[in-house]
């Protein structure tokens, strides 16, 4: 019949059976068994006019050791033809398995892919004739397909390579579907999900094993492909040649459905793949008795810890680790693994749970210090003895935020610096702050690759599933800008997410499930067996430092207690919590694990260790008020850097730049590569940047920009500059690298001021996310002081998508945990008639949060000492630069001070090519420096100070319209010698406010009325900060306090009106309203 197989092929890669293409006789075979045949030779002839008289077997060769693993695709048999056959010829063998695809009934019948592939096609056909393509309807209309069932059974003489195709596909199903039945719950809550149901897909019989008959016979197994490694290649379990159907099913369960749960069918790399399969499909190797005896000392301080604490501190709040205290074994492997991998440090973030455990048995945080923190006591004895004066504003955050660092030295000479990173409750967020401070590790120790460093994430089950951040963060794991050789992901699993159930809390199976999309291996493992979570561990650091890509071990375990350990569970988890009061705790059972197992350690001896372990904590509980901890958790790169306990001088001098330096970098910025094809409107822009350095006039914004970067990249400075579409920029301003127009080349000009600059310019654009990116960059410029950091919003009202990184980590993480941070935001800020949605950075936010009190001057704002110090004592400085030259000092003095703070930068988009916001290369040049305000410009144009009838206060781009309102209002009066009575004011740093300089404008013009005039609504911008100082600086420094008055949008819920006319109206009502009559300072102001 056709269809039938008449001989089997194999190539060193496959296997493949010849099927006939027609019926007929077999008249004589061309080839003998195990001949070596070449490609178009004849197999055999079949005479296709004959009619066989006996139904027989088709004649094979012997195929009892043959595996059809994945048969090269035969299309079916075409109908029915007069002419005679052609021999059957040998085909050209795939050198790899061929993929089975899914049936598409409009696929034609010459792009069908197999057997099966035509049964889907027949019974399709069968139900509606029209469903298939044409010329599969012609095909089986002729009755030449033989059905399914019509197909004879193989013969008793090829049951290896039924055996074979069997076992292949039961191992593939474990390896797929293997985890959904492992014991990988302590609480068995898994378990009753299914309620002991089978998994048919797990089941021998689904593949026509009988395990009632067959669960002694010897399999009949071939090798398949040596490409592919594990069960697969060889299922040959117990390496000796014989492997029975039982002990193949058992192995598989032991190495699928034990206490390890895998997950790696997402993954469509062959040879990672093979990789975890080579290390997963063998032999469980027990493990050595002193390494049985170290995971039992980890684990007895790990859990004597939790105890101690619970029995000193009862009333605490600790989110403890109990239920899932096999973490700490199991980090502690992870460190020692890694560092015989080449890492050096390691850079955990970290929930609140567990992290106190984890800050003692893992990082070495001396237990004494954490025991005087529970106690509510200072940081350290010292500072009590400090007094009031020299107490800054480090306020300090509860015990389980906290961050350290250590550095551990093994007896081999190995060394490793593990820190784990301050946190807030806000979940998930420290995760881009972990990603971001290695990779600037990475970057310091000129590691591309990240050999050496290693990011290592614990999370919530719930929070891993439910935070966004952790997309984010893992999205960047492959991009060049963000990519620092893969993290290791821990789900520290309590099944449970505050009070929510995981139905509640995620629509996938796992928590994890999150993994699969780029590619992780997932690793399931029961938290009550240590020494599994010991093996996952050091398995999963070998992944990583392998293949640099993140890893995920979804640790499942659960929580003793509730939220905290004063919370009540069974309001709302009752049968979780009889399950878990039921529970033996893990180093119990592992203490008896120990003496029933080889390599035994008796009872005796593993109590002696827990003993220890108790001693040693009631010790230092004793000797909590002894230690000093005052540890330096900076680094080696911020040795230099002062904290607000010391003065850190300015950098008043240092921001200026010799003219001969400006114009060697704006040389480059209008230099290209020789043949480089440059997009022709750029041409003009080089032109303009050429002449401007020429005449060392008419400067503009992002020809000044770039000068700051090039002059501190000559200064060894690098510069790091990510954000969404930075490197041309949003507005099509910055072109700081530039595309050749033919080849697609890039250039970036400040690489190339000098052949010999040390430093260079970072700028990538970044994927569309502000919360993981910001919190990278972020991350990033707490490692080290000397990059300047940037991170720029498309439009500053995006800011607000990483609020939670402002709130918690830039404005506060000083206070709270002693960090300091460099970097700078820039925010493009400014009423243009775009809508709500591209107007307003939300200055006021940063402004409320700005930590300087209304009512205090400092002291010594007179001298240049004065006014870095009273930066130095704000959490951060926020700007609204309106010439180029201030914008270029401001950048600058950033690296130039012995102290970092952050830098808000409410960013110009109209001013970038404004005519007259330009700068002369004379106010770059040395001796200049950043100005706080700017004072009236064109005194020519204004009546003598003692007539002035107004001072207008202002910040940004707004100055600019209410200049040319004046000067325009001048020109319409008949008298060509009218000048203002208005006089305009420019406050270009809101915080630290200039308390000193605005008393003086108001000295300066002593019949005049203040008003502050803004574009943003009145219950945004900068009014309502500024209205209370400048009250505070006239009556404290003036001896007469003056209440200024107001000038901007009525209050709004949103930032700007939708409707350019609308826009434009109220724009000129402002200005209209400011430089008029009819306002007087009425107190705190009043609506135009």
């Amino acid at each position: 019949k056709a269809d039938e197989v008449v001989a089997v092929l194999e190539t060193d890669k496959v296997s493949v059976e010849v099927y006939t293409p027609h019926a007929g006789v077999l008249k004589e075979y061309a080839v003998n068994v195990d001949d070596t045949v070449e490609v178009g030779a004849a197999v055999c002839v079949i005479d296709t006019d004959a009619v066989a008289t006996v139904a027989e077997p088709a004649p094979t060769t012997n195929a009892a050791a043959v595996v059809p693993v994945a048969a090269t695709p035969v299309p079916p048999a075409p109908p029915k033809t007069t002419a005679p056959a052609p021999p059957v010829v040998v085909q050209q063998q795939q050198q790899q398995p061929a993929p089975v695809y899914a049936a598409r009934a409009a696929d034609p019948f010459l792009t069908g892919t197999g057997a099966t592939y035509a049964d889907a096609m027949y019974e399709a056909w069968s139900r509606d004739p029209s469903s298939v393509h044409a010329s599969w309807a012609a095909y089986f209309a002729t009755g030449a397909f033989d059905t399914p069932d019509a197909r004879p059974v193989m013969s008793s003489s090829s049951q290896g390579g039924a055996d074979t195709l069997r076992a292949l596909h039961l191992i593939s199903a474990y390896q797929r579907r293997g985890h959904e039945r492992a014991d990988v719950d302590p609480l068995k809550q898994l378990t009753a999900r299914y309620d002991g149901d089978v998994l048919e897909d797990l089941d021998p019989a689904t593949y026509g094993f009988d395990m009632a008959t067959e669960a002694e016979r010897p399999l009949q197994l071939a090798s398949t492909s040596s490409a592919v490694a594990g069960l697969l290649g060889s299922a040959d379990v117990n390496l000796d040649g014989d492997t029975t159907l039982r002990e193949l099913v058992d192995f598989l369960r032991a190495t699928y459905c034990g206490t390890v749960g895998v997950e790696t069918e997402h993954i469509t790399d062959l040879h990672k793949l093979n990789w975890l399969r080579s290390r997963i499909e063998v032999p469980l190797a027990p493990l050595e008795r002193d390494e049985r005896l170290h995971v039992l000392e980890r684990l007895a301080f790990s859990e004597k810890f939790e105890a101690v604490l619970a029995t000193k501190f009862n009333t605490a709040k600790r989110f403890g680790l109990e239920g899932v205290e096999s973490m700490i074994p199991g980090m502690k492997v992870m460190v020692d693994a890694a560092t015989v991998l080449g890492v050096t440090d390691v850079i955990v973030g970290m929930p609140h749970r567990g992290r106190l455990n984890v800050l003692c048995n893992v990082v070495r945080k001396p237990v004494e210090v954490i025991f005087r923190e529970f106690a509510g006591t200072l940081r350290s004895p010292a500072a009590a003895h400090e007094g009031e004066d020299h107490d800054w504003s480090s306020s300090g955050d509860v015990k389980y935020h906290l961050g350290t660092s250590f550095d551990r030295a093994y007896p081999d000479g190995r060394r490793v610096h593990i820190e784990v990173l301050p946190n807030p409750s806000h979940l998930e967020a420290v995760d881009p702050l972990v990603v971001g401070k290695a990779r600037a590790r990475m970057d310091m120790k000129g590691d591309v690759v990240g050999t050496s460093v290693l990011p290592c994430l614990v999370h919530g089950d719930a929070a891993f599933a439910g935070q966004g951040v952790v997309y984010e963060t893992m999205q960047m794991v492959d991009l060049d800008a963000y990519k620092c050789g893969g993290a290791i992901h821990v789900i520290c699993n309590n099944q449970v997410g505050f009070t929510a159930n995981p139905d509640q809390g995620r629509s996938t199976m796992y928590a994890s499930d999150l993994g699969k999309a780029f590619g992780c291996p997932i690793f399931h493992v029961n938290a009550d067996d240590p020494e599994a979570v010991c093996r996952v561990f050091e398995l999963a650091v070998a992944w990583r430092q392998e293949f640099h890509t993140d890893v995920v071990i979804d640790l499942i375990g659960y929580r003793k207690y509730g939220h905290n350990e004063i919370d009540e569970p069974t309001f709302t988890q009752p049968m979780m919590y009889q399950a878990v009061n039921k529970q033996k705790n893990v180093l119990d059972k592992y203490v008896e694990h120990c003496a029933a197992t080889h390599p035994v350690i008796p009872v005796d001896e593993s109590r002696a260790v827990v003993d220890h372990a108790v001693k040693t904590f009631n010790d230092a509980y004793d000797r909590r008020e002894e230690c000093d901890w005052d540890r330096d958790i900076w680094g080696q790169h911020w040795a230099s850097i002062k904290s607000p306990r010391e003065v850190g001088r300015g950098a008043y001098g240092k921001t200026g730049v010799d003219v001969a330096t400006l114009k060697k970098v704006g040389k480059a910025l209008t230099t290209l590569p020789e043949g480089f094809a440059v997009h022709r409107r750029l041409k003009a822009r080089l032109d303009q940047f050429n002449q401007a350095m020429a005449d060392e006039d008419h400067v503009p914004w992002a020809l000044a920009e770039q000068l700051a970067f090039g002059t501190l990249l000559l200064e060894g400075i690098p510069v790091r500059f990510t954000g969404q579409d930075v490197e041309r920029g949003t507005f099509t301003h910055r072109h700081a690298v530039v595309h050749d127009q033919k080849t697609g080349a890039k250039h970036t000009f400040l690489n190339a001021i000098d052949p010999t600059q040390s430093a260079h310019l970072y700028i990538k654009n970044s994927f569309l996310s502000e919360y993981g990116v910001l919190g990278f960059e972020l991350g990033y410029s707490m490692e080290t002081p000397n990059v300047l950091v940037i991170w720029e919003a498309q439009f500053g009202d995006f800011v607000n998508g990483a609020q939670i990184i402002i709130d918690q980590f830039l404005s506060s993480g000083e206070a709270k945990w002693m960090r300091q941070s460099g970097l700078v935001l820039l925010l493009p800020h400014g009423y243009q008639g775009q809508g709500p949605e591209h107007s307003s950075c939300r200055i006021e936010r940063f402004l409320q949060c700005a930590d300087e009190d209304p009512d205090v001057i400092p002291a010594g704002l007179d001298t240049l000492e004065g006014q870095t110090r009273q930066v130095q004592l704000n959490n951060w400085q926020i700007v609204n630069p309106s010439t180029p030259a201030n914008y270029f000092h401001c950048l600058r003095r950033q690296q130039h001070r012995e102290f970092r703070k952050p830098l808000v930068v409410a960013s110009t988009k109209a001013l970038l090519r404004h005519k007259l916001a330009v700068s002369s290369l004379a106010e770059f040049d040395v001796g200049s420096r950043f100005r706080r305000t700017y004072g009236e410009m064109f005194p020519d144009e204004v009546l003598p100070e003692k007539d002035v009838r107004r001072v207008v206060f202002c910040s940004g781009k707004i100055y600019y319209e209410l200049l040319e309102g004046r000067r325009h209002k001048a020109a319409d009066s008949p008298n060509a010698d009218t000048k203002s009575d208005v006089a305009l004011v420019r406050v270009e740093q809101i915080s630290p406010f200039p308390f000193d300089q605005i008393a003086n404008y108001a000295k300066q013009y002593p019949a005049a009325e203040l008003v502050w005039c803004q574009e943003e609504p009145k219950n945004m911008g900068a009014w309502y900060f500024v209205r209370d100082r400048i009250m505070t600086a006239t009556r404290k420094l003036n001896d007469k306090e003056q209440r200024p008055g107001y000038v901007g949008r009525r209050t709004m819920a949103s930032t700007a009106e939708g409707y350019g006319a609308v826009h434009d109206a109220e724009q000129k009502k402002i200005i209209d309203t400011a430089l008029g009559t009819t306002l007087t300072a009425v107190p705190f102001g009043a609506t135009h």
